[in-house]
């Protein structure tokens, strides 16, 4: 009996738009928005929709417009068949990768033929944290083992910067290169489909990602301030030096993604060229307090889960939280700097939490496509101490 792979035939992606008022997107509901990236995808592959069993959605403020599983909303918004039912997961900014994990296990697993895996989320109009309306959304036992409480992810980059020895400096040349790398890619309209928007203008297609910019230089990044300075702080973790700014960390953004995963088998009898396989997963929990280091352990465990050596993955996507995350990751690991995010990051692209998982999987692809790799390995931070980490197959 020949073992089920789970494929990526397809991936697309909005355009990632500012989360503010006049950010590029940010009239639209999520809905809307994420309807538009299932149409396009389902459109694009040419399968006859009723084939999709399910439809795995990414999404972390689940409340106000992104209430109600949104899944589903976006699936009958979409015009997409009744039947066709969906499940919202909340993985912080893991989302959209769990879901492709899920879904992908679903498939080799004989569960799923044919699913779909994504992500939404509008930061301009959901903010983070408004699903917190408690006042202690924590409880009592959680504040006996961590009496001193959870800290900002901002004092996270900075306890890594200061714990791998990472400078002000290198983040931030790491930043313009995030910003470098992208403004550069060409190929990224390969996944971007063109989003209607209506503006004071009247109606306009949005078909690039808002938060790249190819001007800006070292300088102006090392002339920004700290963005987390807290005397408080400062007087727990004295080791900090105060090096995030707002130039070296993600940019908040509104964007949605999704892919379409098939057995193997079954995508070659539709005529359908697959892209890539998923092969292997692992998720990870670490220190909550450090909260963005457990893509490290994450990924030694995918490694040895694949008999791979670091050197062996072609290219990688390591989440650019802050800059200081994937500068730990290559250095605790010995990663080749030249693989890492080769079509720049979050720095430069954004991060919208819930969907930002199928677009470190479309660059990882891309990266692969481009260089004729075999292995793209993509892992990503997530609040609370935990970590995804995913293989893939160029096919």
């Amino acid at each position: 009996m020949k073992l089920r792979r789970a494929v990526i035939v397809d991936i697309v992606r909005s355009p990632f738009g500012r989360a503010r008022e006049t950010g590029a997107l940010a009239s639209l509901h999520p809905v809307n928005l994420y309807a538009a990236v299932l149409e396009a995808l389902v459109k694009r592959s040419g399968i006859d929709p009723a084939l999709i069993e399910d439809c795995i959605t990414g999404c972390v403020i689940q409340v106000a417009e992104q209430s109600g599983n949104i899944g589903r909303q976006a699936v009958l918004a979409a015009g997409l068949p009744e039947s066709i039912p969906a499940v919202t997961l909340d993985r912080k900014c893991g989302s959209a990768q769990q879901a492709m994990d899920f879904a992908a296990q679903g498939v080799i697993a004989g569960a799923y033929d044919c699913v779909i895996a994504g992500g939404v989320e509008m930061m301009s109009l959901v903010p983070m944290k408004v699903n917190r309306m408690g006042k202690d959304n924590e409880g009592a036992r959680f504040h006996a083992r961590y009496p001193d409480g959870m800290i900002r992810q901002g004092i996270s980059a900075e306890l890594i910067a200061a714990r791998w020895g990472i400078s002000r400096e290198a983040q931030d040349a790491f930043s313009l290169r995030s910003h470098q790398r992208a403004a550069a890619d060409s190929g990224a309209a390969q996944d971007i489909i063109p989003i209607e928007v209506e503006s004071a203008e009247g109606r306009k297609s949005v078909s690039k990602d808002e938060g790249v910019r190819a001007d800006s230089t070292l300088e102006k990044l090392l002339s920004l301030k700290a963005a987390f300075e807290d005397a408080a702080m400062a007087a727990r973790y004295p080791e900090i030096r105060w090096s995030v700014t707002a130039g070296n960390a993600s940019q908040v953004t509104d964007g949605a993604s999704a892919m379409l995963i098939m057995e193997e088998q079954l995508a070659h009898s539709l005529g359908l060229k697959p892209r890539a396989a998923i092969t292997h997963f692992a998720t990870m929990g670490d220190d909550p307090l450090m909260m963005l280091t457990a893509i490290i352990p994450a990924t030694r465990k995918l490694l040895k889960r694949a008999s791979l050596a670091i050197d062996a993955i072609d290219a990688f996507e390591v989440n650019e939280a802050f800059a200081s995350v994937p500068l730990a990751w290559e250095k605790d690991l010995g990663a080749d700097p030249d693989k890492l995010n080769v079509f720049g990051g979050a720095i430069a692209l954004g991060h919208p939490v819930g969907a930002s998982g199928g677009r470190l999987v479309a660059n990882v692809l891309r990266a692969l496509e481009a260089r004729q790799g075999r292995y793209g390995l993509v892992t990503m931070c997530e609040s609370g101490g935990m970590a995804n980490a995913t293989l893939i197959e160029r096919l």
